[in-house]
């Protein structure tokens, strides 16, 4: 990334639970569901040879990918650039978990969809669409969650022992801290 450029040089990892990927508007209670939805889309293939046809991914991250690459001119260099930086999994892998996740308020749900009206979640219709890795992903998820949530617990028992060996020097060197505080140590 060139510098001075405008383009931000940090890693930004978007959770994207409880995002909207696209708004799907219902014209009658007697429309299609979605999957029936996306069995029509993945039906248009190329009628010689469907290998050559679109190919329609049925895991999540890929649609989500697909779906990012239409809303970027990815046929130009520094949009192809952009979809190559771009990384989308299913669940939340290693490296990223002990990151600080972002969320994209224009795109969540609670802001954009009103009270009552239907929503479809993304790996729910994967699963019933031909993904096989949804229960996969789940028991991972409930794996990863737990770690997390040990890991939080020593965390705040270590900075309770931090502010206490805090406590105890600042008790220990008492007239010692005037001395100090203006070399701003």
């Amino acid at each position: 990334m060139v510098s001075g450029s405008g383009i931000c040089a940090k890693r930004v990892v978007v959770d994207a639970r409880h995002h909207m990927l696209a708004a799907w508007r219902r014209s009658s209670p007697k429309s299609f569901s979605m999957d029936r939805r996306w069995w029509w889309f993945a039906a248009r293939r190329s009628v010689s040879l469907p290998s050559h046809g679109p190919i329609h991914f049925r895991a999540p991250a890929k649609i989500l990918w697909r779906t990012i690459r239409g809303m970027i001119p990815h046929k130009t260099k520094r949009g192809a650039a952009a979809l190559a930086r771009l990384k989308a999994y299913e669940g939340v892998p290693p490296p990223y978990d002990k990151i600080k996740r972002m969320v994209i308020p224009d795109a969540l749900k609670v802001l954009r969809l009103q009270a009552g009206h239907k929503y479809c979640l993304l790996g729910k219709l994967s699963s019933e669409v031909g993904w096989n890795h949804y229960d996969t992903i789940k028991e991972l998820e409930k794996k990863r969650k737990e770690r997390a949530q040990l890991a939080y617990e020593e965390k705040k028992q270590l900075n309770k022992l931090r502010v206490k060996a805090e406590s105890a020097a600042e008790e220990k060197l008492g007239s010692h801290l005037d001395i100090i505080a203006p070399i701003k140590y």
